[in-house]
């Protein structure tokens, strides 16, 4: 990745403005967890309700320890699936925006298995990771096909790469030290429980 772009999306973001970035499932729209004017901008315009939470995306465990209380099937999970697409649910701490987790006490967070995706998260930190489309919308390819969907001058930094078709991440909630599946994707149910059985 060019190294100029990737200080200009550190750049942008800082500046509370939104980035795209590709993870290795869809492409992911960005913006700062910790500043609420940025939140405030992707709700607007994604067309998404306040009622519904944000993931969030993050390079390694010590970021996920800022945002989230960790647990030991949490730990397993990361272990075995981590960076890759899954999405964990967990107890979030409570300096974390009730924005981003629409009022819960809980918050989803994925480490995506892309390079330019952790070359990013690692240089700034802690991002959205909410598909980057119009709510409700099928998730565009590529991000051409992104610029034309938002027509938006307030996404400011586009990192290309290619065009991303995967399939979603799949989505645990792990926040009481129980596995529950919320939703199946790319990781199969069948796969999560050979690390954490039913009981």
């Amino acid at each position: 990745m060019d190294d100029i772009l990737l200080s200009d999306a550190c750049t942008a973001l800082h500046n509370e403005q939104l980035v795209v970035y590709p993870t290795e499932t869809l492409y992911a729209l960005g913006a700062d967890i910790f500043q609420d004017k940025a939140l405030k901008d992707l709700f607007r315009i994604k067309h998404r309700p306040f009622s519904l939470p944000l993931s969030v995306a993050v390079s390694s465990l010590e970021q996920v320890d800022i945002i989230a209380k960790l647990n030991k099937v949490a730990e397993q999970l990361i272990q075995a699936f981590l960076p890759g697409p899954l999405t964990i649910i967990l107890e979030k701490k409570s300096h974390i925006s009730n924005l981003l987790s629409a009022g819960k006490n809980t918050i989803g967070i994925r480490i995506p298995n892309d390079p330019i995706a952790l070359t990013l998260l690692s240089e700034y930190g802690p991002l959205t990771c909410t598909s980057a489309n119009i709510h409700g919308k099928q998730t565009p390819e590529s991000v051409e096909m992104i610029r034309d969907m938002f027509k938006s001058d307030e996404i400011t930094v586009y990192l290309d790469d290619g065009k991303r078709n995967g399939l979603p991440s799949t989505i645990v909630d792990v926040s009481d030290g129980q596995l529950r599946i919320c939703r199946e994707g790319s990781i199969s149910i069948d796969d999560l429980q050979t690390v954490v059985p039913k009981t």
